[in-house]
């Protein structure tokens, strides 16, 4: 089953964080000059993406300016991006648990960014244990089920990710990533027939996805169509080169190339 992004963490509390981050810092009275705290965290985002350890002391000194929640939840994206996961698992963890906010989204969301911080750090069952905390709190949430299903298909769990699986469909049926996934555990649970079905219906919204080929060419080389296995394979290594889609497609072609005497 593909695995989850590691790398990925929402920058969309943006607006809700930086309009309670004065009320939650020190007093404009206490800061040397007004400070425009949604252009600081936007400023701060930024420069994650280019020096996280400059972005993390910009973030500490910023909150001592009165950033609040703002400043800190860009010191996690900073430990994020400089690899520390636990750290900023565990930073995002206390954030939502001390946020004022009757919010639960809001709680949620820096719930989820926790738990793919500890599935980067390798810790499963923590991982697995706040995402299922993100999902009580707000059950709508289509992205908290992926990452928990991808988690559990990791445990080899893959009759239970289906389930979270089948939720994050049906709350939003067009999304050709979660039709992926589904198909991948569906085909790890021997259901070879119903995988196909999602990995085509994947691509018809997508074309593109290359998951969706890769999925496809596997399930296409178990039916026997070589061929077809190869095409799909092929198309990914010439579209999307360097990427773990091609590696892995590389692989199997060389396998399929295998000849045994």
């Amino acid at each position: 089953m593909p695995m989850m992004t590691k790398n990925r963490i929402s920058t969309s509390l943006v607006l809700f964080l930086t309009t309670i981050a004065i009320a939650s810092g020190a007093s404009a009275a206490e800061q040397k000059a007004p400070i425009n705290h949604e252009e600081q965290y936007e400023a701060c985002l930024r420069l994650v993406e280019s020096r996280p350890d400059s972005a993390f002391e910009a973030a500490l000194s910023w909150a001592s300016q009165g950033g609040g929640y703002a400043a800190e939840h860009c010191a996690t994206q900073a430990l994020y991006a400089l690899k520390i996961y636990d750290a900023a698992a565990t930073r995002l963890e206390k954030l939502a648990q001390d946020m004022k906010s009757n919010d639960l989204l809001l709680k949620s969301q820096l719930l989820h960014q926790a738990g793919r911080a500890w599935y980067s750090h390798g810790d499963l069952d923590r991982a697995f244990a706040v995402q299922s905390t993100a999902i009580t709190i707000y059950p709508d949430g289509t992205d908290y089920y992926i990452d928990r299903a991808e988690i559990l298909a990791e445990q080899g769990r893959f009759d239970e990710a289906l389930i979270d699986l089948e939720v994050a469909h049906s709350l939003e049926p067009e999304r050709d990533d979660v039709l992926v996934l589904r198909a991948s555990a569906k085909r790890f649970l021997g259901n070879d027939a119903d995988a196909m079905t999602d990995a085509e219906k994947a691509l018809s919204l997508n074309p593109d996805n290359m998951e969706a080929l890769l999925e496809r060419g596997i399930l296409r080389r178990l039916k026997g169509d070589d061929a077809g296995a190869r095409e799909d394979w092929l198309r990914i290594v010439n579209k999307a080169l360097g990427t773990p889609a091609a590696d892995a497609a590389q692989l199997n072609l060389e396998k399929l190339d295998v000849t045994v005497n």
